[in-house]
């Protein structure tokens, strides 16, 4: 499995913010810390924006914060919902699928339950877990 840039992106920038509670972070400190595209990172704070999981100030003195606290927020809910895709193989879109096996195939099953296996393993920790050394990530 892949995760896209999108998805990297949203979770560094969570953590960014996360790692520096009590204040209003900015696109273009979280940009110049990781060494991100501002362009493509207001895109992904737009998207956090619209999904909840930022709260975004406009203006002067503008900036993020995260909408709830870190440690409600678990990692494996987080990249479900940032993820577009999570089809890992083609027939797991029956829209575009074209398998000729897929009704006798087993595999499906497996990836199936090996990606649950994922996320569940990943929401057995929280977007807090992930920024418990502050200082490393707030730079």
């Amino acid at each position: 499995m892949h995760l896209t840039m999108f998805t990297d992106f949203g979770l560094r920038t969570l953590m960014f913010v996360a790692a520096n509670p009590g204040r209003l972070c900015s696109v273009k400190e979280i940009s110049g810390a990781y060494g991100i595209s501002r362009n493509h990172l207001v895109k992904v704070v737009h998207r956090l924006g619209q999904l909840n999981y930022v709260e975004t100030v406009k203006g002067r003195g503008g900036g993020i914060r995260l909408a709830r606290p870190a440690e409600e927020m678990r990692l494996g809910d987080l990249i479900q919902t940032l993820e577009a895709n999570m089809i890992l193989v083609e027939c797991f879109d029956s829209a575009t699928n074209t398998c000729l096996i897929t009704n006798t195939c087993q595999l499906k099953h497996y990836l199936h339950d090996a990606k649950q296996a994922f996320l569940s393993s990943l929401n057995e920790h929280t977007l807090a877990d992930t920024v418990k050394n502050k200082e490393l990530l707030s730079r």
